[in-house]
């Protein structure tokens, strides 16, 4: 899709997991209305959670996403858009992240949150 993966902040004081994902949007992300596609904003989220809730596995883990939520607050047109994800709660079972999706101002454009299951392999 063309999202970017920014690294690890090695200076975090992040206990749990976070990531940053980003994407340059253009008309080529246009639904009809001339908008960025909810879809893509909405699966940058979700890149960017299910990174965050990646970083807090431990070898032979693996997990799958169980439920989503998006609020869409303001439209984008074109520009950078970053999602900032972060681990609220880790269990050994079920874990809950939240993310935050801003333009390039640093305007919020939409919220999401997941809840995520902890598979062992």
């Amino acid at each position: 899709m063309g999202f970017d993966v920014l690294p690890a902040d090695p200076d975090s004081t992040d206990e749990l997991g976070s990531a940053t994902v980003q994407i340059r949007c253009g008309a080529h992300h246009h639904n009809p209305m001339q908008r960025v596609h909810g879809g893509l904003i909405a699966a940058l989220a979700d890149a960017a959670m299910g990174i965050a809730f990646g970083r807090t596995l431990m070898d032979r883990q693996d997990f799958s996403t169980i439920e989503m939520k998006i609020n869409f607050i303001r439209p984008v047109k074109e520009g950078m858009i970053v999602a900032k994800a972060r681990v609220v709660e880790r269990g050994l079972r079920i874990g809950f992240v939240d993310c935050e999706i801003t333009n390039e101002r640093g305007k919020r454009i939409a919220t999401a949150t997941s809840t995520c299951t902890v598979i062992d392999s």
